[in-house]
């Protein structure tokens, strides 16, 4: 059988980031105790009361056909939250529920781009960033940043690569780095966009966990709320990954238009699960706060485990549920340091590669185990940092 090209570049023929995950995966399966720091999975479950919503939705019978677009009433609810959170009128007109945020990724880079457009996006990012282009028949150009500035990117360097662009995708709060992008930044990123006639995706599945500052949506700047897209989600707030319930925001002709793609794609989202959403969304934001809570404690606990190694530099940890070290001290890449502390001491963090050429160098560690076993995973995360430069 004869694959399409588009289908065979997502990856380009080479590595999809995650060996390491699958490594460590593959020795837990075999019965070696190993504590995984990579993917951003809650260990704190989702709360009883939404999964009680979901399972009271589908025993009444909301198990058929939903909606497309997504119910009219999450729609609402989801288009409140937003103007709450921004301040940009916005109503379920502006909003279309998907099948969690990484659909609705691939959702915008279907709606912006005709094969071989170009479409930027920012290193370091998001594994899935440039495969999700590359599907699409666009071509994915990574716009780098810099260790020393804390991985802001810099509108100068998205200029240099502007000309004919038709998109830029960026994340804040942002995983990997746990940076938070300035208002500062993202004027001048909106600038450049208006300049060139660039669309922004902004993924911004992360806004309720900031733990130093304030999350800003570029959508909220001017001119920019008719050429942005937000990308949303609950699974990161709401500890909700298995949910699969993601939105974008956007202007109503966009959304009017990819909800026919939604037609011909996932034909929407489980009506139970929706309402499951749906009740989340209209508790207040007690949910919200306990499950950011627990990663702004442990990245305090983090704080202090490291503030005494003179061979990590800890990127500033300012949202998400995610740490950068930074252990080129170590001479190491990323994949070598990373792949030597699975076989020596059964820790399994995330190599700075798997998220591009700006992170060479570093490793992401997910806040995602219990305090204690977090807190001993970190203590020998250090121990054995400081014997590579010994």
């Amino acid at each position: 059988m004869k694959l399409s090209n588009r289908l065979l570049n997502i990856t380009q023929g080479g590595s999809d980031g995650w060996e390491v995950f699958y490594q460590a995966r593959e020795m837990k399966n075999s019965g070696v105790d190993v504590l995984e720091l990579t993917i951003g999975e809650h260990d704190k479950k989702t709360d009883p009361s939404i999964i009680s919503a979901m399972d009271a939705s589908a025993r009444a019978g909301n198990t058929g056909y939903a909606i497309v677009p997504g119910w009219r009433g999450l729609r609402e609810a989801i288009a409140a939250r937003v103007e709450k959170q921004t301040g940009v009128p916005t109503t379920y007109e502006n909003v279309l529920v998907t099948t969690g945020g990484q659909a609705a990724l691939f959702a915008c880079n279907v709606a912006l781009h005709d094969e071989g457009d170009v479409a930027l996006y920012c290193d370091p990012y998001y594994a899935t960033y440039p495969g999700g282009i590359r599907a699409t028949g666009a071509r994915a150009v990574a716009v780098p940043t810099r260790s020393s500035l804390n991985f802001q990117p810099e509108p100068g360097e998205i200029e240099k690569r502007a000309e004919g662009a038709k998109s830029l995708l960026i994340n804040t709060p942002n995983n990997p780095s746990g940076v938070v992008y300035s208002r500062e930044t993202l004027e001048g990123i909106a600038r450049v966009c208006k300049r060139h006639d660039i669309t922004l995706v902004s993924d911004e599945v992360y806004d309720t966990q900031v733990w130093e500052g304030e999350h800003f949506s570029p959508r909220a700047l001017p001119g920019m709320i008719e050429r942005t897209l937000v990308v949303g989600s609950m699974s990161k707030s709401y500890a909700m990954t298995g949910f699969r319930v993601g939105w974008i925001i956007g202007p109503e002709h966009v959304i009017k238009n990819l909800i026919n793609l939604s037609t011909v794609t996932t034909y929407g989202v489980p009506g139970f699960i929706q309402e499951a959403a749906y009740f989340a969304l209209t508790q207040g934001d007690g949910i919200e706060v306990s499950v950011a809570e627990v990663f702004r404690h442990r990245r305090g606990l983090a704080r202090e485990v490291l503030a005494g190694s003179n061979a990590i530099r800890l990127i500033p940890s300012q949202g998400a549920m995610y740490l950068m070290l930074d252990i080129r001290a170590t001479g190491l890449s990323g994949q070598g340091f990373a792949h030597r502390l699975l076989d020596e001491e059964n820790i399994a963090v995330m190599p700075g590669e798997s998220f591009g050429a700006s992170t060479a160098g570093h490793v992401r560690v997910a806040m995602t185990i219990d305090d204690d076993l977090f807190v001993d995973a970190l203590r020998r995360i250090v121990s054995f940092t400081e014997k590579q430069v010994e």
